[in-house]
């Protein structure tokens, strides 16, 4: 662990991410890459990359300091394990957005016990994102609910879709406090009245760990409260939340690339009948990630110009990743027609940037409330 906390205090921008690149790159090749039909078709959970990667420090470097944050080597380093496979660079984002929002609150004794736990991958959680960005865009309501209690709440409500979990993992959630007021929280998923339901089997990302989580009357202590009330905490973190997202887009799009450059030499002719080619895939992703990398240097910038351009460039991203995929499988011809080929794999997956929170038409309403 100090050596983790080490390597985050010793980054000094990107080129202090580059020792924790490597090592997350070789981590994947040697610890991920033989899993990847196992994670696809068993559900296998990538429990030893995501340590490998934690060992390398890839859920550190992004966590704050002296209230500055750069997370571009969180980003580059779930890019590399996307490359491989995003069921593992999607657990990637629950650990890394989990310990930022561990790390941005104001509560000090939570951010000293556990944000020095999930940074060096000792716990892993995620955080239940898509109920509460819905809500404050105005498309639902919160599902959790509170009464108070000596020392705290009792909360309950159901959570569909909550990623990276088991026994001995937590997991950050927002719930509405009576008079109205919000409040964020981690929880254990051990606690008594914590509920993991299975939704079943899915088109992808099977081995993620998802579920609907079922709360009934669950103790929330007041000292496991990460803020109370959510407004600043939220504004605070939303945008480095989005951004830690591109990584999974960036890495599945190198991926699609790598997949049709395999394919020109046999199909060079019809290929390049194509609509996307890989020279023009090639010149939007390095375009995106230029974007992505210069905001990830300055995630708590206030001005709504910022977050529009955040906006932007994670729906960028989200359409790029199933226009990539779909053109892979096209390149690929028959072979990517075939059921254990990795095109078809990649096209299920893309499927997922587009319908994760927030999704491809959240993003593009929320946008639209941005010009009223």
């Amino acid at each position: 662990m100090l050596r983790v906390l080490r390597m985050r205090a010793d980054s000094d921008g990107p080129s202090g991410f580059d020792a924790m690149l490597q090592e997350v790159r070789a981590a994947a090749a040697r610890d991920l890459a033989p899993l990847v039909r196992r994670i696809d078709e068993e559900c296998l959970y990538p429990e030893a990359p995501l340590r490998s990667f934690a060992a390398a420090g890839a859920f550190a470097t992004h966590l704050p300091v002296a209230g500055r944050a750069d997370l571009g080597g969180a980003i580059r380093a779930a890019a590399e394990a996307g490359e491989h496979c995003l069921s593992t660079a999607f657990c990637m984002w629950c650990q890394g957005a989990l310990a930022f929002a561990v790390a941005c609150s104001d509560n000090a004794a939570l951010r000293a016990d556990l944000g020095p736990r999930l940074a060096s991958g000792a716990v892993l959680g995620g955080i239940a994102l898509a109920n509460p960005l819905k809500t404050f865009a105005g498309l639902s309501r919160l599902s959790l609910a509170a009464e108070r209690v000596a020392g705290g709440y009792r909360v309950s409500g159901s959570l569909p879709w909550v990623s990276n979990l088991g026994p001995g993992h937590r997991f950050a959630a927002v719930f509405e406090r009576p008079a109205g007021r919000v409040a964020m929280t981690v929880l254990s998923c051990d606690a008594e009245g914590v509920q993991l339901v299975p939704p079943g089997r899915l088109l992808a990302l099977g081995g993620t760990r998802t579920y609907t989580v079922k709360l009934q009357n669950v103790l929330v202590a007041d000292e496991d409260l990460l803020a109370d009330p959510i407004e600043a905490h939220f504004r605070r973190i939303r945008a480095g939340l989005l951004l830690l997202q591109a990584g999974m887009a960036l890495g599945l799009g190198r991926a699609c690339l790598r997949l049709m450059r395999d394919a020109a030499a046999p199909r060079s002719l019809v290929n390049g009948q194509l609509a996307l080619q890989p020279r023009a895939l090639a010149d939007r992703l390095d375009a995106l990630e230029e974007e992505v990398c210069l905001l990830a240097a300055t995630p708590f910038e206030t001005d709504p110009v910022y977050w529009r351009r955040v906006l932007e460039v994670r729906l960028a991203l989200g359409e790029l990743a199933v226009e990539a995929a779909q053109n892979a499988l096209m390149h690929c011809g028959s072979r990517g027609f075939v059921g254990d080929g990795e095109a078809q794999r990649r096209l299920r997956e893309a499927a997922f940037l587009a319908v994760a929170a927030p999704a491809v038409k959240h993003l593009r309403w929320m946008l639209a409330e941005l010009q009223c």
